[in-house]
């Protein structure tokens, strides 16, 4: 649900960012269970289906700047450029050998695997209180922030991360319809509004973002790859087996731990 008071400077902002604000999540999972994609990345608000026409009665259609937006939304972020460095958690997850997987099918058959894969990270980013940040070719960029989702952020985006795998038909019998691998990490990011007087976006920038990218890149087809400060940020098992990667660009080796679905 977009907010109207969206904080204008950077003190401000980062109390939103780390305020976890209940109405905001309500609105979100409320227009998460009417159909259908494509919807406002921060809202949640449909643009097709039968609920398209209840949200535009309240303001809310594809904004003429940035479609991934409802009107509103980006009003708002129009109108409150900036952001604030926080802690927050990143889930980066790609389609492994999608070019492999493009020269064997018609170029429409391979842009509607794409738009499935779409369709089904941005819901399952939304039932875990996270927030599509953008898609590039055939990867998904998430990020999860206290005021969206919780000081359990971390916990949160490995949750979407498994429950993607699992969305895409991992762990399935039959095998995935996709094969994808991901990312995440947990770490300090600016997080905020960014853009000119006609299009805007909701991103994250820095290191972690940058981290989170290799991770996922190194991740294999139904592997979920957790940097050390994510999974201790997680909660996850202290028993897990952890090992130490050397990703392209970064000057130390990063502790992780390789999920398997």
């Amino acid at each position: 649900m977009a907010n109207s008071q969206f904080p204008p400077d950077d003190d401000k902002w980062r109390e939103y960012l780390t305020r976890p604000d209940d109405l905001v999540k309500f609105g979100r999972r409320v227009f998460t269970h009417i159909p259908s994609s494509p919807r406002c990345r921060m809202c949640g608000a449909p643009f097709a289906g039968p609920g398209a026409p209840v949200m535009r009665l309240i303001g809310k259609r594809p904004s003429d700047g940035n479609p991934n937006f409802c009107t509103s939304c980006e009003k708002n972020l129009l109108r409150h450029h900036g952001g604030a460095e926080v802690e927050g958690s990143m889930l980066f997850a790609d389609i492994r050998g999608s070019t492999s997987l493009a020269e064997k099918m018609s170029p429409t058959a391979f842009a509607e695997l794409i738009e499935r894969f779409y369709r089904v990270a941005t819901q399952t980013m939304f039932e875990h209180d996270g927030m599509v940040d953008k898609f590039v070719g055939d990867e998904l960029v998430a990020m999860f922030y206290p005021a969206v989702s919780g000081e359990r952020h971390a916990e949160r985006a490995v949750e979407a991360a498994r429950a993607l795998l699992h969305a895409t038909g991992h762990g399935h019998p039959n095998g995935p319809w996709v094969r994808v691998g991901a990312g995440v990490h947990t770490g300090r990011a600016w997080f905020g509004a960014v853009g000119d007087d006609s299009h805007v976006e909701l991103t994250a920038l820095g290191d972690p973002v940058n981290t989170t990218a290799r991770l996922a890149a190194a991740a294999k087809g139904g592997e979920i790859i957790v940097s050390g400060a994510a999974a201790d940020a997680a909660g996850l098992d202290s028993s897990l087996p952890r090992t130490s990667l050397t990703l392209k660009g970064k000057e130390a080796p990063v502790e992780v731990i390789v999920l398997r679905v």
